[in-house]
């Protein structure tokens, strides 16, 4: 994005990688950026749920992280879709995704 600088260090690393296994189930990955914290045995794994429309995103992304913790509020992000990131409050990394910009 404009204004926003990639440390050398960074600039070989794996933004995002995703794996079609079939329609309905796709593997994702990412190297672990250590500006998001550390990783932590059990917690260096993430939940991805695709929504249909924001307003679905919402309400996912509400409910699971309801006594938990927001890492990444959920937004209109540079790549197009409508994404945020959290822990549920059983410790568990969600990513919450819409590609439908309504």
């Amino acid at each position: 994005m404009p204004g926003q600088e990639i440390p050398e260090n960074m600039k070989q690393r794996i933004m995002h990688v995703s794996l079609p296994i079939s329609n309905e189930t796709i593997l994702m990955g990412s190297d672990s950026n250590r500006a998001m914290g550390d990783v932590t045995m059990g917690q260096n794994i993430s939940i991805s749920v695709n929504a249909a429309d924001k307003k679905e995103a919402d309400k996912i992304f509400n409910s699971l992280s309801s006594g938990g913790k927001i890492t990444l509020p959920i937004a209109d992000m540079f790549w197009g879709a409508y994404f945020g990131m959290l822990v549920d409050k059983f410790g568990i990394v969600w990513m919450v995704s819409s590609e439908n910009p309504k």
